[in-house]
């Protein structure tokens, strides 16, 4: 039984998306694009890797507010 992991699907959809010409795509796809990552980015964030990616973009912006003082 194959079993395709829904979150990884979606992130192959968002690279295959964002590589694309920007002159060629119209609003609605520029929507989707927008739509599909936002579903990726809900899929992700109970994970552990989601839980990881927040810690980093919290030291980041802690760091980026230190050296803005």
């Amino acid at each position: 039984m194959l079993t395709i992991d829904v979150t990884l699907l979606l992130a192959v959809i968002v690279v295959w998306r964002l590589r694309r010409r920007t002159e060629a795509r119209s609003r609605f796809d520029e929507r989707m694009t927008v739509v599909i990552v936002l579903a990726l980015g809900v899929l992700i964030a109970p994970t552990p890797a989601g839980h990881g990616i927040l810690s980093i973009l919290g030291q980041l912006a802690n760091g980026v507010t230190r050296a803005s003082r």
